[in-house]
């Protein structure tokens, strides 16, 4: 076994959380396969159908929509997690974002028709994506609330503490745009928090 499938299936079994369905994990496996990206090359432009769902062994993913011309980041994908323009991938409809690699990225992909049957036949798979999504609705609940009630510092601080990754790996004007703050804003309130 590679090691980066080692990583791939810690995560597995880590969202399943069943021991019961473990057994289920090298089928699953077995569906993806390895996409690498460059820094800078999308994984899906919008306008175009997502053709995959995929789990980042390493590198992260911008997903990105266009507002009066600005570039406007809407999430981060970071290393250990899975990603996709959802919508247009289960139902093969247009994307509304761009997802583009922030560095090179080494993803594990898998297509449509491949993802469905695993929904189908495989009840660890299932298991699988019930808890993570599950879990992103529970994180898109906070992060709406959290734009809502806490200031832009009080955002950061957050970040830095959630996310410390991010802080070393994306550049500011990526940072800033998530947090929903200006780019000059968001480097007065870098100087004032270390």
């Amino acid at each position: 076994m590679m090691p980066s499938q080692v990583n791939f299936e810690s995560y597995l079994k880590h969202v399943i959380n069943d021991i019961d369905l473990e057994s289920e994990v090298p089928v699953i496996l077995n569906a993806f396969s390895i996409l690498e990206l460059k820094k800078n090359e999308l994984f899906v432009e919008e306008g175009t159908v997502c053709n995959y769902f995929c789990y980042i062994e390493s590198g992260i993913l911008q997903h990105s929509i266009s507002v009066l011309g600005e570039e406007k980041t809407t999430y981060l994908a970071l290393k250990n997690s899975l990603t996709s323009a959802l919508n247009s991938f289960k139902n093969k409809v247009a994307s509304r974002k761009n997802i583009k690699a922030l560095s090179n990225c080494r993803l594990w992909v898998i297509n449509l028709a491949d993802f469905n049957d695993l929904l189908k036949t495989n009840k660890g798979f299932y298991r699988f994506y019930y808890n993570l999504i599950e879990n992103q609705i529970f994180r898109i609940d906070d992060y709406r609330i959290d734009l809502l009630t806490l200031t832009p510092e009080e955002r950061y601080r957050k970040l830095i503490t959630s996310e410390n990754e991010l802080m070393k790996d994306v550049p500011l004007r990526y940072l800033a745009s998530f947090l929903g703050i200006s780019s000059r804003h968001m480097s007065r309130i870098r100087k004032n928090i270390k």
